[in-house]
């Protein structure tokens, strides 16, 4: 017994090379690369030094933008706090692990990126402004350093992925004693912002590569 088929059609051969097919779905790495990453983060800092300019031009005007605790009315300042610092001595220790982590954070996607970075930015300056002592003023890229640091220390544990794991060892390698900052060792120095950057960047790693529900 036959089975209607409906008109002869000839068969269709299967794809035989690597050139994207109709039909089939093809996946693009945008992540942004190492010289495009230099420069994105390289112009955020040259604008902290021209900021910082700036503030020595107008006799440390900028320096009231920093986070006050438990000011109400400041609160919003822990947005512009981690882009202005305290003279350029301050500026230029915090310049190489700036750009160092800021492009290696840009790197893992701009996606992540701006998620490691707003919530490294958000949970310092709560931080800061919760439990730093009364009477202080704190403002500095410290906060955020530390977060990528966090970030780029714990993502590849939470992703499981051995590349990610080998970067955050020589990350830890090259800035791992920084982590000493989370604790109140040095006078005049931030450890609540230090504490609530990693915080912050652990945070961002976490969400980043959570596993659903129920996955194992």
């Amino acid at each position: 017994m036959s089975i209607p088929t409906g008109p002869w059609q000839p068969p269709v051969a299967a794809p035989t090379s690597s050139a994207p097919q109709p039909g089939y779905p093809v996946v693009i790495d945008r992540r942004p690369g190492p010289v495009a990453s230099f420069f994105f983060v390289g112009t955020w800092l040259a604008f902290m030094w021209l900021l910082e300019g700036v503030d020595a031009l107008t006799g440390g005007a900028l320096d009231s933008l920093g986070v006050s605790p438990r000011d109400v009315t400041e609160l919003p300042q822990i947005f512009t706090a981690p882009f202005l610092h305290f003279g350029f001595a301050h500026l230029i220790a915090n310049s190489v692990p700036f750009l160092v982590l800021g492009t290696l954070t840009r790197m893992a996607g701009r996606r992540e990126f701006w998620i490691a970075t707003l919530s490294s930015i958000v949970v310092s300056g709560l931080v800061t402004w919760l439990i730093s002592a009364p009477m202080s003023v704190t403002a500095g890229a410290s906060g955020l350093v530390f977060g990528w640091l966090g970030f780029l220390l714990l993502r590849g544990l939470f992703a499981r992925n051995w590349v990610q794991i080998l970067v955050a060892a020589a990350v830890f390698g090259f800035f791992g004693g920084m982590l000493w900052g989370v604790f109140p060792t040095m006078p005049g120095v931030s450890w609540q912002a230090h504490l609530g950057g990693v915080l912050g960047g652990a945070l961002a790693a976490w969400w980043l590569h959570r596993r659903p529900r129920g996955a194992r």
